[in-house]
C-alpha cells in the first residue's frame, strides 16, 4: 500500500522523518470526525514500527497529537496549497 509521488516525497523531504523508511499513504480528506482519526492509529497499528506514515487531510489533525505522543511516535505537520500533510514515525 505504499505510495511514492513527488507531492508527499517533497513534503517528507522538508521534515526530520527518515528518508529511507518504507512510506505508506493515508487519504483521510474525505472522511467526517472521528474517522480520520481512528483510521489513522489503525492504520498505525498496522505498520511495523520502521514505516512512515503520511496522512493527507483537509486540516491539521489537532486530537490526532497526543494520541501519537502517548503511543510513542514523532509528526510533522506541514500545510500545503491543496491539503495538510502529516509525517509520523518512531524514532
Amino acid at each position: 500500500m505504499s505510495t511514492h509521488d513527488q507531492g508527499h516525497e517533497s513534503v517528507v523531504e522538508r521534515t526530520s522523518a527518515p528518508q529511507d523508511r518504507p512510506r505508506t499513504v493515508l487519504d483521510v480528506r474525505s472522511l467526517g470526525p472521528p474517522a480520520p482519526l481512528a483510521n489513522t492509529l489503525e492504520r498505525l497499528a498496522d505498520l511495523p514500527d520502521e514505516a512512515v506514515l503520511l496522512q493527507r487531510n483537509d486540516r491539521a489533525p489537532q486530537f490526532l497529537y497526543p494520541k501519537l505522543e502517548d503511543r510513542g511516535y514523532t509528526y510533522e505537520t506541514l500545510e500545503t496549497d491543496a491539503e495538510v500533510v502529516t509525517v509520523i514515525w518512531r524514532e
